[in-house]
């Protein structure tokens, strides 16, 4: 039985590199590795599509200030963005502390759309605020709070808000418990939400919502099966023993603390005119 993840970098190193797999390292603040995946074809074999994978893992020991942290994750995010108006999409159940990545990070990003509206086009006092990049941000919930997929709600906003891309930010699931709350995805590939804890729901992709979509996430469980198998030299015969999904117990303060750093990264890397002190501000 493989174990469950949404890390495109823990499928890999399972299975190892392969052709049409492409892996570079870099970073300061972070240990970042860069997967690209050329084909579905490929990718398959991981359970991923063609697309590009960065894993942004903070290292043992003393972490980075959280600015360093911040501007080396929203430079990273940057490169993935197209020029256009963006679609914030929180996903997750906020009502649940390890779902809640995607609620929480988006109460703290700035929501821009209505500013060149509301704002007099005559007042130079605003006029930084009216030349910043349209922002909407959404955080609905989940189907069996509102009845409606994410996917649907987004594909019926598109000719109000007309975004030329989505940002998608999710908690995922992980087989490392070392990467429980440290660790960041993006990826342009899309997402399924609740996949890693087999629960997936409508995927948010390219392909099904007409614009590119990038994933931002962070694992914040990891199932019981594969917390045995991690740590016993031989395969258990695990088919008697119930299975259920472990967070740890300080996920409401590794919760909050990831949150504000992918807040914090979003605005930075949307709004490249903003200081780290401006994005601080913000939330």
């Amino acid at each position: 039985m493989q174990n469950r993840t949404d890390l495109a970098l823990e499928q890999t190193e399972k299975h190892g590199e392969r052709e049409g797999f492409t892996l570079r390292r870099r970073g300061q603040a972070f240990r970042i590795t860069e997967l690209v995946i050329d084909s579905d074809a490929h990718g398959a074999v991981i359970g991923r599509g063609k697309g590009r994978y960065l894993t942004l893992e903070l290292p043992c020991g003393t972490a980075p200030a959280e600015q360093a942290q911040a501007e080396e994750l929203a430079a990273e995010l940057r490169g993935f963005l197209p020029e256009g108006a963006a679609l914030i999409a929180g996903l997750g159940n906020a009502d649940i502390t390890p779902d809640a990545l995607g609620p929480q990070a988006a109460s703290r990003i700035l929501a821009t759309r209505h500013l060149r509206t509301e704002l007099a086009a005559d007042d130079p006092e605003t006029a930084f605020f009216r030349e910043m990049r349209q922002v909407s941000v959404l955080a609905n919930g989940v189907l069996g709070q509102t009845g409606i997929e994410t996917a649907e709600l987004i594909r019926a906003l598109r000719e109000t808000v007309s975004p030329a891309f989505v940002i998608a930010i999710d908690a995922l699931a992980c087989s490392d418990l070392s990467r429980l709350g440290t660790t960041v995805q993006i990826s342009d590939a899309g997402i399924s939400p609740g996949s890693g804890v087999q629960n997936r729901r409508a995927e948010l992709s390219e392909r099904t919502l007409g614009v590119p979509v990038i994933a931002v996430g962070v694992p914040t469980v990891v199932d019981l099966h594969t917390i045995v198998r991690g740590a016993s030299e031989t395969p258990p015969d695990l088919s008697a023993l119930p299975n259920m999904m472990v967070t740890p117990r300080d996920i409401d303060r590794l919760l909050h603390r990831m949150a504000r750093l992918i807040a914090l990264s979003v605005n930075l890397a949307l709004h490249p005119q903003l200081s780290f002190a401006d994005a601080e501000a913000l939330g």
